[in-house]
This record gives structure tokens, sequence and C-alpha cells, in this order.
């Protein structure tokens, strides 16, 4: 894999390429070269990667936005670190083209998948934090994200799962849960079927290749009765 044109393009020199590479493997990549030379994929680094992310945009919605309150700052927080923000990001900087796919992610789409793109952004951020430091992942974000968010971009910008939330909170009408209730196929081609919940009441099943991925269709499901504007 060869990193040299993303370096340009973000003006960064990586200090350990191979934290990129792993970054830009995944699962089903690693998953299908089962001698002693398969490499790591991404999964740890999209754990660390959410962290950092939920810091950064925190401390940068604290600083930007002094009169906003917890509430106000949660829902924004939420709007940003969202699957549909951070797949736009990485679609923006054409991760999808670099990353490393098993021959099925591959054949079925993956590189266009927004559940796909928005763990490869949360896995670069991670690889950066860990090459650059705090400073470093802060200066990537400022440029690739802080300088876009405002009013308009954030009303633009929600997931299913956000804006179902935001309903049933506007209506009063009770308490979400969401539960998996079916998954299948070998351990890197994993499919889940979720149900989200109304006090007990079901409102939507969806199905997805991770948890969260089903997770958001069911949301999409139960927003179309509940928000058709959606």
């Amino acid at each position: 894999m060869d990193l040299t044109g993303l370096e340009k393009q973000l003006g960064i020199s990586f200090r350990n390429p191979e934290l990129f590479r792993q970054a830009f493997t995944h699962t089903s990549f690693a998953h299908e070269r089962r001698d002693g030379d398969a490499p790591d994929h991404n999964e740890r680094l999209e754990f660390l990667g959410d962290a950092v992310l939920e810091l950064l945009v925190s401390e940068h919605l604290f600083h930007r936005y002094p009169g906003k309150n917890e509430g106000d700052l949660t829902r924004m927080r939420a709007r940003v670190v969202c699957e549909p923000s951070l797949a736009q990001f990485a679609e923006e900087l054409g991760f999808g083209q670099l990353v490393r796919l098993g021959k099925g992610e591959e054949m079925t789409g993956g590189r266009r998948r927004p559940a796909l793109l928005a763990d490869l952004f949360e896995a670069f951020v991670g690889a950066l934090y860990l090459d650059q430091g705090l400073e470093g992942a802060r200066r990537f974000l400022q440029k690739v994200v802080f300088s876009r968010i405002d009013e308009a971009w954030l009303s633009r910008i929600v997931d299913a799962k956000t804006r179902l939330q935001e309903v049933v909170q506007q209506e009063r009408t009770g308490s979400l849960t969401y539960r998996i209730v079916d998954e299948w196929g070998p351990a890197h081609d994993r499919h889940f079927v979720a149900e989200v919940l109304l006090d007990g009441r079901t409102l939507g099943r969806g199905t997805g290749r991770s948890k969260k991925e089903a997770e958001q269709e069911a949301a999409a499901v139960a927003l179309k009765e509940l928000d058709p504007g959606f």
C-alpha cells in the first residue's frame, strides 16, 4: 500500500507507516490470509479513534459555543461523530479507495458502505493519535472537520438513531432500547438483525454487517412511521 499520496494530500509525514497500513486494513482482508503473515486489522485502532474523536469534538464544541448547555452540546457532538458525517469525511478524503478489503466485501460494495467508511475514519484518527499525538489529531480534525461545523451544517447531518431519539424526547413517549435478535455468517462476514423498542414495543427491525449498522437500519424503519420527513 502506497501512502505517499495521502501524506501529500493531508500535509502529514507519517512517522510509523505501519500504523496507517493497519488503519486501512479491514477485518475481511485479514481473515482471508490465514497464514503467519496475516496483517493486523483496524478494529483496535477504530476503538481508540472513537475515544479521541469524542474528546476533541467535545473540546471544540465547548469553546466554539460557550452559550450552549450540556444537552445542546451532547446533541451537537452526536451529529458530528455519527455514521453519516464520518462516512462523508472518509469519502471526501478518498479513504474508500485505500482500504484493503476481502474479496466478499469488495464484491458487495464495501468501499462505498457508510458503516465501513465511518469505522475507517475512526481507525485513521486512532492511528494518527498514536503517530502524531493529541495535537496532531487535533490539527487534522481542525482542517477536515471543525472548519465546516456551524449551525447550518449541524442541522443537515443527523443519523437515524439520533433523529429517533430526538423525536421520542420531543413527544415524551417513552424510552428507546435496541436489541440484537439474530445473527449469522462466519466471523469475518457476520450479519446482524436488530430491533428498536419503545417501552418494550417493537418500532422497527433492520439488518446490517455490524450491530451498529443493523441498529441504524432499525431506527430508519421506525422513523418512516414516526417522522415521514426524515
